[in-house]
């Protein structure tokens, strides 16, 4: 019984040792922190301090007008972007069975909106004919062939993607 009562003493003693030397060290780093607030708003009175305010201000005001002007051309090219062709759908195919080798095509190009253009070139042994089909809201005023479908189908699943 006497042992553990050491023991028990000699812990708490421990403690109180440890707990002490915390003390006296967070009071040392309050009276660091009390003497650098001091200094700090001591030199408000000096005209270089009040310079260096002045000047981080000056600083401020710059950098937030500029940050504005950042955010305008951010708006004004998202607004631009709109109209710039997003979705492209492309599809490679023979037009006539006497030629091979795919090489008849339908472009596909609309903006978000879904407004563009689809070119067909029609590959044959004695000719090549292109077409162009104006594109509204992801519908043509024309009637478009199974490849012009299907290439606008491309465009638009890169502009507007499957939800599913």
């Amino acid at each position: 019984m006497e042992l553990a009562l050491l023991i028990l003493c000699l812990a708490l003693s421990l403690l109180l040792v440890v707990g002490a030397v915390w003390v006296f060290d967070l009071q040392s780093r309050l009276r660091r922190l009390e003497h650098r607030y001091e200094h700090l708003f001591a030199m408000e009175e000096e005209p270089r301090f009040a310079a260096a305010l002045e000047q981080l201000a000056l600083r401020f005001s710059k950098l937030n007008a500029r940050t504005e002007r950042l955010v305008m051309q951010v708006g004004e090219m998202d607004r631009n972007l709109v109209r710039c062709v997003q979705g492209v759908g492309f599809v490679r195919y023979s037009a006539f069975e006497d030629t091979g080798g795919d090489q008849s095509f339908s472009l596909a190009m609309a903006d978000a909106d879904g407004d563009g253009v689809v070119i067909s070139a029609l590959y044959g042994r004695d000719a090549t004919r292109v077409y162009a089909k104006p594109i509204e809201n992801w519908v043509s005023s024309r009637a478009l062939a199974d490849e012009e479908e299907q290439a606008l189908s491309k465009a638009r699943k890169v502009v507007v993607p499957d939800q599913g």
